[in-house]
């Protein structure tokens, strides 16, 4: 094919995908499977493999791309980002009404209302129909750019779509991002079988997801967003009404709120709040509010601003579902990080459609910052719908009989030592940590991890039987499993032959798992299945992982300086190498089938380079083919990560990044002499 052919495949390629990603990601209505998507897409990255030139900011392979970011750079918005003055309140909201109508006295006004979205609010710029920048709110000026991490975001087009008007030379595009409820769902069962603290509702776990400065961490959270209105609109002619601008945003490829409703009088705005509560709980999105807003925008202009909101729109919130029931203790969880979790256990109480008697204190400051004590009434709601989350103690109840909860100095398990310690992901900022390894929660937790169904999938060994292992001596860490016998476990309480036998058989199969669910399951800090599975493709086997020196992990796909440097301290503990050499002499496999050996041989292996420029001699596309041959991988930017800049004549920006990084600049004939075997 030649470069006047790719080029033309690769425009229709790029314009097809972005179709198919507009009905799956926004319509909901997939146009065609996905085997066949993959089959476009996989076609799509072999032609900008063979043209690197053909690849452009818009193209569908540039959703997750770049480096992780050292810090979020600070970028200022066209038009400020205004915040809404709020209620919870229906008579505020008819006092709203005829405050503006006083300010609009010669006119019948037309007010939209539409969901308030529980997210994090977001401003898009396009420049010529291509997005080329992304921020959160901040302070309403200047926000945090995080255009790597909205890239990840199917229902942000990479290019807007035709919408039959002339496309602004300039726009920017206010929504608001989350995370859906399922995903929410689904991320917080992956945190809890990795011995992580669950999100406590989809709002956070989506600011979390989008303030991660590796793009990769935040692809994998499946963020959505809804958008809903404009700032700066230039060089083209702008919608006159709200409603119009809605109906741009969806011909121009965005999803917009799920309804919306046009209303006159303040009766007509309070049944659509009330009908917006009924129907919210089936979005798949969490809502907290209705936004009411003049649909004019030359009336908008009429009514004008406070000092810090428009005058013609506002917020109505809903009040969560709340109930009120006493604490009766609280009780601390050892978790097998040895995190210490404060719980309290509630006088059961019916909420959100489930009965509560257990709620998640988080930590030592959380409860001292809410003056929460035993004996005290207090209100709990469903953060989030999802987890139950104690709000506040109701002073007014307290009856000076309650008593202030003494954080204990030493594990509740083992009686050991407790230290404050900086917490990992999950655990907020200082949490107490039992310090003692042998702790039985500690060991309970590090078991139940490896026998679950992403890990080591052993049936099961789940909490009934693990406790029951460990409070009888069987069982001390996760090699012992491997000695059990069948008199043994019959002898456990409630545990017949069938089952019994069962376990065993489990234990077995075991043995012959992949290496990445090995990795997951000894536990090591930060190292999660999908990073698991990343080292699977680039060591062979265990020892060749742990063989490999800080900066070899650091180098591999999805691994950074920190889960490198977790590798390297979980391997320089004694006993955890006794651990791996334990499992060794019972016969688990320490190989990986993920590994591509044909990657991971060759004289370029592990090295990085960067084409620029005409070569001499090669194309380059030819150059391509004998780095990757020899087991290099060729990227199409320049980053701290690149080994070498091959440079032609004409070369351009490329080389002069790699100057200002300090990455060696070589050209082809010394490249082809990197290519030569090396006994010649």
């Amino acid at each position: 094919m030649t470069h006047a052919q790719a080029k033309i495949r690769h425009a229709k390629l790029a314009e097809e995908i972005r179709g198919h990603d507009h009905a799956y990601y926004v319509e909901a209505k997939p146009t065609i499977s996905d085997q066949e998507y993959d089959r476009l897409y996989h076609e799509l990255l072999d032609l900008e493999k063979e043209f690197p030139d053909l690849i452009t900011p818009d193209s569908p392979s540039q959703r997750v791309g770049g480096e992780p970011l050292t810090e979020f750079k600070p970028v200022q918005h066209l038009s400020p980002m205004t915040s809404l003055d709020n209620t919870y309140s229906q008579a505020e909201v008819r006092e709203f009404v005829a405050r503006v109508q006083r300010l609009v006295p010669d006119g019948k006004l037309e007010r939209m209302v539409e969901p308030k979205v529980d997210g994090v609010a977001i401003n898009l710029r396009f420049e010529n129909g291509v997005f080329t920048c992304g921020a959160t709110r901040g302070d309403g000026t200047t926000g945090d750019d995080v255009t790597s991490n909205l890239k990840t975001i199917r229902g942000i087009p990479a290019r807007l779509r035709e919408t039959g008007k002339k496309l602004p030379a300039v726009v920017e595009i206010r929504g608001e991002v989350f995370m859906p409820k399922a995903a929410f769902a689904k991320l917080n069962v992956e945190r809890t079988a990795n011995g992580e603290e669950p999100f406590a509702n989809p709002r956070n776990s989506a600011a979390g997801s989008l303030k991660q400065l590796d793009p990769r961490l935040a692809a994998k959270r499946a963020l959505d967003i809804i958008v809903y209105g404009l700032g700066t609109f230039q060089g083209a002619e702008p919608p006159k009404e709200h409603d119009e601008v809605l109906a741009w945003l969806k011909k121009a490829g965005f999803k917009t709120p799920e309804k919306t409703w046009k209303c006159y009088s303040a009766d007509e705005l309070i049944a659509a709040i009330d009908e917006l509560d009924t129907l919210r709980k089936k979005f798949l999105y969490e809502t907290d509010g209705a936004v009411i807003k003049l649909n004019s925008f030359a009336l908008r202009e009429r009514v004008g601003f406070t000092s810090k909101a428009p005058r013609w729109a506002m917020a109505y919130k809903y009040a969560a579902e709340q109930a009120e029931t006493k604490l009766k203790a609280i009780t601390i969880q050892v978790g097998r990080t040895g995190a210490l979790t404060p719980v309290a256990e509630l006088e059961p109480v019916f909420l959100a459609g489930s009965t509560i008697s257990r709620a998640t204190l988080h930590n030592e400051d959380e409860l001292r910052r809410k003056d929460i004590r035993v004996g005290d009434t207090v209100t709990i709601e469903k953060a989030g719908e999802v987890i139950p989350a104690v709000v506040g103690v109701v002073l007014t109840k307290r009856t000076g009989n309650e008593v202030q909860f003494v954080f204990p100095s030493t594990c509740p398990e083992c009686g050991s030592k407790v230290a404050r310690t900086e917490g990992a992901a999950g655990e907020g900022g200082v949490v107490w940590r039992c310090m003692n390894p042998d702790c039985p929660a500690q060991i309970r937790g590090r078991i139940e991890h490896w026998c679950a169904r992403g890990a080591m999938d052993i049936e099961g060994g789940g909490e009934v039987l693990v406790g029951q292992l460990v409070k009888n001596g069987l069982v001390q860490d996760v090699a012992d499993l491997y000695k059990l016998t069948l008199d043994e476990l019959m002898n456990l309480e409630r545990m017949g032959e069938k089952s019994a036998q069962n376990f065993l058989d489990g234990i077995q199969a075991s043995k012959s798992r992949d290496l990445w669910r090995l990795l997951f399951g000894l536990g090591i800090l930060h190292v999660g299945a999908g990073v698991a599975k990343a080292l699977g493709k680039a060591f062979a086997t265990l020892d060749d992982l742990f063989a490999a020196s800080l900066p070899q992990l650091v180098e591999t796909e999805d691994v950074g300086e920190v889960i490198a440097q977790s590798i390297v301290q979980w391997h320089g503990d004694a006993r955890n190498r006794k651990l791996i050499e334990r499992l060794r002499k019972a016969g688990l496999n320490f190989k990986s089938s993920l590994y591509n050996p044909a990657a991971a041989a060759g004289a370029l292996a592990g090295k990085t380079f960067v084409l620029t420029g005409t070569l001499p001699t090669l194309k380059r596309e030819e150059a391509a083919a004998k780095i990757e041959a020899l087991g290099g991988k060729v990227s199409g930017s320049v980053s701290k990560k690149t080994d070498y800049v091959v440079a032609g004549e004409e070369a351009g920006s490329k080389l002069d990044k790699a100057q200002k990084l300090g990455i060696k600049v070589i050209d082809e004939a010394e490249l082809l002499r990197m290519c030569q075997p090396s006994n010649s």
